[in-house]
């Protein structure tokens, strides 16, 4: 295994639409689980095929960061022509992105998702997540579309600025367990004087 390079916003490679995957060979296995690395590596929930330069159809997530025991939490799911069949409510979420370091953004997302795709070994498997899960899918699968969180984001904030506005709100939030991410994007249009 190997660490790859990421691929930053700005390369044209990530506006492109990848080409479906023909066959699973030794090559698609070996980048998959160079990918799980790289992934790891930069402390990423999910990584797709074009932010390592290949233009196929293939993503993987980790998406169970929140899981009480280990094993889920490192469960990765690699996704081999993928086709999302169905979406169900609406989420605000906050998201970052490997290919766009330094920033976060606010997406509208589906709250559950139906996902369907191949594992390494060929077989089809179909999948239900909702919530974060959803979101990390959402966010990975649109890559093979070549678009980017930022092409479809409502807001957008510094690393920093999202990380000093979360701390104050645990100060100040401390004793309400419901301040949530929409807080976040609220106190930063306060402070900016939106």
């Amino acid at each position: 295994m190997a660490l790859r390079n990421i691929t930053v916003r700005g390369d044209e490679i990530l506006a492109k639409k990848c080409k479906p995957v023909k066959e699973i060979t030794p090559r698609i296995i070996q980048a998959c689980e160079d990918m799980a690395e790289t992934m790891k590596a930069a402390d990423g929930v999910g990584i797709a095929a074009p932010q390592v330069g290949i233009m196929k159809r293939f993503f993987l997530a980790m998406p169970h960061v929140d899981a009480d025991d280990e094993e889920t939490r490192e469960k990765i799911y690699y996704m081999v022509n993928p086709e999302i069949t169905y979406k169900e409510g609406t989420q605000e979420s906050s998201e970052g992105c490997l290919s766009v370091p330094g920033y976060m953004g606010l997406v509208d997302r589906p709250y559950k998702i139906r996902i369907k795709a191949m594992d390494l070994e060929g077989e089809e498997h179909e999948y239900e997540f909702e919530g974060f899960e959803a979101t990390v899918f959402c966010h990975e699968y649109d890559h093979l579309d070549g678009i980017l969180y930022t092409d479809i984001a409502k807001d957008m904030m510094t690393v920093e600025e999202y990380s000093e506005i979360l701390e104050e709100m645990k100060q100040s939030h401390a004793d309400d367990p419901d301040a949530d991410n929409k807080d976040i994007w609220t106190a930063k249009n306060e402070r900016n004087g939106k």
